[in-house]
C-alpha cells in the first residue's frame, strides 16, 4: 500500500495523475467514524467530476430506517448482509467517489469486492482526533453502547491491521477539509497499483 506523499506538481497533473491511477475504477474511502470519509470523499467527488455516494445513506433508503433502528431491530449481522448487496451495486454502477461505513471493510466478502472493483483509500486517524470528531453525535450505534473511547480504542486495535489492506494509506491530522482534500489527492496521484491475488483476498485476516 501507498502512505502520505509530498510533491511540488500542479493541481492539473494531480488531478490527471488520480484520474490515471483510478483507471476508471471507483474511489471507496475506508476507516472507522469520524475520519472523514464522506466529507473528503464528497470533496474529492466534485474535484473529479465523479458522483457521490455514501453507502450508509444508501442502506437506510433500501432499509427504509435509519441504521440505529436497522441495529436494534434486526442485529448487526442483518446490516452487514445489506452493506454488502449495497456496496456490491455500488462497485458494478460506474465509476464513482464511494465512503464505506467503518466496518464494511472488515468483512471479508466485502473487503474483496472493494479490492477487486476499487481503488480503496484508508483515511488513518488517531483515537483523540477521532473522538474529537465524534463527540456529541448520538447517530453512531457502535458508540452508544458504553465508554466512547474505550469502544474506539477497540476499534483501532480490531481494525486497523485489516485496513492496512487497502491500496492506500492517508495519515489524517487537524489540518482544514481543504489542506486534507489536497494531500489525499497528491498522495493518490504518486500511488503505485499493487497485484493482488484472489487467494490474498480470501484468506485476509478478520
Amino acid at each position: 500500500m501507498e502512505t502520505n506523499k509530498t510533491d511540488s506538481v500542479s493541481h492539473e497533473d494531480v488531478i490527471a495523475r488520480v484520474r490515471a491511477r483510478l483507471n476508471g475504477k471507483p474511489m471507496v474511502f475506508i476507516g472507522l467514524m469520524g475520519a472523514g470519509k464522506s466529507c473528503i470523499g464528497r470533496m474529492a467527488a466534485k474535484v473529479l467530476d465523479l458522483p457521490f455516494v455514501d453507502a450508509d445513506r444508501e442502506i437506510e433508503e433500501a432499509a427504509g430506517c435509519s441504521i440505529g433502528d436497522i441495529f436494534r431491530l434486526y442485529g448487526e449481522e442483518a446490516f452487514r448482509d445489506g452493506e454488502e448487496r449495497v456496496i456490491h451495486r455500488l462497485l458494478d454502477d460506474g465509476q464513482l467517489v464511494l465512503a464505506t461505513g467503518g466496518g464494511a471493510f472488515i468483512r471479508p466478502a466485502t473487503r474483496s469486492l472493494i479490492l477487486e472493483k476499487g481503488v480503496s483509500v484508508w483515511l488513518r486517524a488517531d483515537l483523540d482526533l477521532l473522538l474529537q470528531r465524534t463527540a456529541g453525535r448520538s447517530h453512531r450505534p457502535l458508540l452508544n453502547s458504553g465508554d466512547p473511547r474505550q469502544i474506539m480504542a477497540g476499534l483501532i486495535e480490531q481494525r486497523y491491521p485489516v485496513y492496512a489492506q487497502a491500496d492506500i494509506i492517508f495519515d489524517c491530522d487537524d489540518s482544514s477539509q481543504e489542506e486534507t482534500l489536497n494531500a489525499v489527492l497528491n498522495t493518490i496521484a504518486q500511488s503505485v497499483p499493487q497485484p493482488r491475488s484472489h487467494a490474498e483476498h480470501r484468506n485476509s485476516p478478520r
